[in-house]
């Protein structure tokens, strides 16, 4: 009995692991049903999802398939002064800029090369009038007022507007050219020059070497023409006294007479050509002083290179290129507003003058000849027309050489007016020209009103409008400017 109670717990034990199975078994039976019904229901979310999305009803199919509002684009009436502009790019330089290179003085006349004796002035350095700027073989070069360039060596008895302005230049300076008249090279501008150059330290060169020759042989025909006067007078009174025929002893007095009448003009001329000159080459007319020396080039002992030294005078103007589209539009007098980006200084001014015609060329080359020849000014654009714009102040000297951009107002209302865009401004089939007026509500059509108006000058897109026929038109509206339909 024993043995069989002990036994007992034995066969209990299977039992157990059994339950313990059949209890896990179930378990993952409702754990698959758990899973089965979540994925179901997501699945039936996401149908729903796609029926929501592809069945419409018919008042959202027919919203869906209307156009969109159109698209209005507006912009507002303003009052000012309306001006067409041009803009272009010029250059600051100076009103004049010349290249002296002299000739070779005395030194040419004794068969020897011309030599730089001596440099004056440096770059940088302002030239007055009257100063000697270098010296060539011994012999000046100088500098006088005048916009006239040298083109001649300027002797006694010449006459012309370089005359006149060697005559001012040397009265300016305090020598007085006496009773000469204005442009003719007499006997005061003689001693003007003589004057003149005796003040810088330099002798005169005489018009012609042999001009104390030919005075001399002037005065020694009118002495002799004189003196055969003199005897036939004398002849003549004689064949009168003796009473004789005196009829040939009178026209040997006028013979002598004429003669001595064409030595007296002869000597006359001798004495009037005689003198001081002053060479071309030791010469430079210059528009303004104190002019400035640019540049260099010229060393003491050295033969003379081709360009001694450049030099630059008057006030700065500004000189740039109008393309052949706006030649018409730009007309001396007009006002300009120029602006070196660099510096970020402004200034106004006025337009000097236009080309007539293109260039593809530097502008303001003078004939050659003289100490002075003037230089290439800022190169033009190809087929473009040389503008010249002159400041009304003067310049700061830091836009010397710059770039700078020019506005010049080639058309002004001159007083505010009401302006809108063209693009605002229709015409209709009746010749009317208005403008679309909008309310609050820019869409609605109801809020609209349009206004006759008459166009007035135009520019930079905008146009001057004034309203006629009673309309209503005031800064401020909004008016239509285009009105996108799909």
């Amino acid at each position: 009995m024993k043995h069989e109670e002990e036994a007992a717990p034995e066969e209990a034990e299977p039992t157990g692991a059994v339950g313990e199975a059949d209890a896990s078994s179930s378990l993952g039976s409702r754990r698959r049903i758990l899973i089965w019904v979540v994925a179901g229901a997501v699945a039936l979310t996401g149908a729903g999802v796609v029926v929501a999305t592809t069945v419409r009803s018919p008042s959202q199919v027919a919203a869906d398939a209307a156009p969109p509002p159109a698209s209005v684009l507006a912009d507002r009436v303003e009052r000012r002064v309306l001006t067409s502009s041009v803009v272009v790019r010029g250059t600051v330089t100076a009103e004049q800029t010349l290249t002296v290179t002299p000739g070779a003085g005395t030194g040419a006349a004794a068969g020897a090369k011309p030599v730089v004796t001596r440099v004056n002035k440096q770059p940088g350095t302002a030239v007055q009038a009257g100063e000697v700027l270098l010296e060539v073989s011994g012999r000046p070069v100088f500098a006088l007022a005048g916009a006239l360039p040298v083109y001649r060596d300027l002797k006694p008895g010449a006459t012309g507007k370089d005359v006149g302005q060697l005559q001012q230049g040397l009265r300016a300076l305090g020598h007085p050219t006496g009773a000469d008249p204005a442009g003719t090279y007499g006997s005061g501008t003689k001693a003007a020059v003589t004057a003149f150059y005796t003040a810088l330290g330099y002798a005169p060169r005489p018009a012609d070497p042999a001009d104390a020759e030919n005075v001399r042989a002037a005065e020694d025909a009118a002495d002799t023409a004189e003196r055969q006067v003199t005897t036939a007078k004398n002849a003549l009174k004689k064949a009168k006294e003796g009473g004789g025929d005196a009829s040939e002893a009178q026209l040997q007095l006028t013979f002598a007479q004429q003669d001595l009448s064409k030595a007296t003009s002869r000597l006359g001329a001798a004495r009037a050509a005689a003198g001081p000159m002053v060479p071309a080459d030791e010469l430079l007319f210059v528009k303004g002083f104190p002019a400035r020396v640019d540049a260099v080039k010229a060393s003491v002992g050295e033969p003379v290179p081709e360009s001694l030294l450049s030099v630059s005078a008057g006030a700065p103007v500004i000189r740039a290129s109008l393309p052949a589209h706006q030649k018409d539009l730009v007309k001396p007098g007009m006002k300009v507003q120029l602006l070196s980006e660099a510096t970020g200084l402004s200034a106004t001014a006025t337009v000097e003058s236009v080309a007539a015609d293109p260039t593809s060329a530097a502008a303001g080359t003078a004939p050659t000849g003289g100490a002075g020849q003037a230089a290439p000014d800022t190169p033009q654009n190809p087929g473009g027309y040389a503008l010249t714009v002159k400041p009304d102040q003067a310049l700061d000297n830091q836009l010397t050489g710059q770039g700078v951009r020019l506005t010049v107002t080639a058309a002004s209302s001159g007083e505010p007016v009401l302006i809108v865009p063209l693009s605002a401004v229709s015409a209709g089939a009746d010749g009317r020209t208005t403008v679309t007026v909008l309310g609050k509500d820019p869409r609605a059509q109801g809020d609209r009103r349009r206004v006759e108006v008459r166009a007035g000058m135009s520019a930079d897109g905008m146009v001057q409008v004034d309203p006629v026929g009673g309309g209503a038109l005031a800064d401020g509206d909004r008016v239509l400017v285009a009105q996108a339909r799909p």
